[in-house]
């Protein structure tokens, strides 16, 4: 089968072109939202502790058994995996939009002037309520925090890291729609263990997730762009013990990890990925390409090696670049087994 694949040459070296330099995250100015935002959190942490939130594991595990949508394989069946309370999955669909505030071509969220941008994901949410009235919707705003590039950079990485400044204004652009924040990370020839921790204060916020992209992580060295990466379940493991450490030290609900997939060998090992109570692992099919194609693609490698939850990528301008040239609805996207609870357009 010809993999789908995604237009990887928007998604680095694009900002090179703009001729900035980045020195450090950590060096940057947050902003007063941000600031205020944390404080916020740090207050309610402190009211009524007595409160202790609990999940209804009958009404959990009867959305899990719908979401499976009459998967008879047993490969998805609930095996007792219930999360800590305050979770989003699945009793809520994630509609995300994608990009980077830099470039106009590596997603929606970049793209578009912010008014414009809202009212089209307003529309999209209002498109999935009406598919499916059983589950809410969420919207969320996915930033590529640190972006593959076609170069080394000053640290040789292949790799580009947003200022906080860049992070600062996506923040307050979630908060005046109540959207969640999914901040996500290309490496390059980095790794994981290096640039998660970068970006750690903004994952101590409750409404702040995480995204890794095994398509650029070069682990032979290339030069990304060049061949597609791997993350193996070492590099999983990893991030979702840093989020479950992150959980349980800052009193939080579970946090949500995206790992973007579209080939056989971007995931290896899954079987040996582990899970926990205090984060919800989603597999996002990340292809694009005519409806059949990416059907095939996230029955293959989505369906196929399961996990725990699922997502489905849809692309404005690369689904329409062959026959039939339009996108999947949310009525055919909810015939898939399981019924993907992420959604993410770019």
């Amino acid at each position: 089968m010809k993999n789908v694949r995604r237009n990887s040459a928007t998604l680095f070296s694009v900002l090179l072109l703009f001729g900035f330099t980045v020195s450090s995250c950590s060096n940057a100015q947050s902003d007063p939202q941000l600031q205020t935002a944390i404080a916020k959190s740090k207050v309610e942490k402190l009211v009524d502790k007595t409160v202790v939130p609990t999940l209804d594991t009958s009404a959990y595990r009867k959305k899990f058994n719908a979401m499976l949508n009459g998967d008879s394989s047993e490969k998805w069946k609930f095996k007792g995996d219930f999360p800590l309370a305050g979770a989003w999955l699945p009793q809520h669909r994630v509609i995300a939009y994608y990009g980077n505030l830099y470039s106009t071509r590596m997603g929606i969220l970049g793209e578009l002037p912010k008014p414009q941008m809202f009212a089209k994901l307003k529309g999209e949410l209002e498109n999935w309520r009406k598919a499916d009235p059983t589950t809410p919707v969420k919207p969320a705003l996915h930033y590529i925090v640190t972006t593959a590039q076609g170069s080394p950079g000053s640290g040789g990485k292949y790799r580009l890291r947003m200022p906080n400044k860049e992070i600062d204004k996506v923040m307050s652009m979630a908060a005046e729609i109540d959207a969640l924040v999914f901040l996500d990370i290309q490496v390059g020839l980095s790794n994981l263990r290096e640039e998660i921790p970068v970006i750690e204060k903004y994952l101590q916020l409750p409404n702040v997730h995480l995204g890794i992209d095994p398509e650029f992580s070069m682990k032979g060295g290339q030069r990304p762009g060049t061949v597609i990466g791997t993350f193996d379940a070492g590099d999983i493991n990893y991030a979702t013990q840093y989020l479950k450490e992150l959980v349980q030290k800052n009193n939080l609900p579970p946090k949500m990890l995206v790992i973007h997939r579209f080939t056989q060998n971007m995931v290896r090992e899954y079987k040996s990925i582990k899970k926990h109570p205090e984060v919800q692992i989603i597999v996002d099919m990340d292809g694009w390409g005519a409806p059949a194609r990416k059907i095939n693609t996230y029955k293959q490698f989505v369906y196929g090696e399961p996990i725990q939850f699922t997502g489905f990528k849809l692309f404005y301008k690369n689904d329409l670049k062959e026959p039939p040239h339009r996108m999947l609805t949310p009525a055919e996207l909810l015939k898939l087994k399981p019924v993907p609870m992420y959604i993410q357009y770019q």
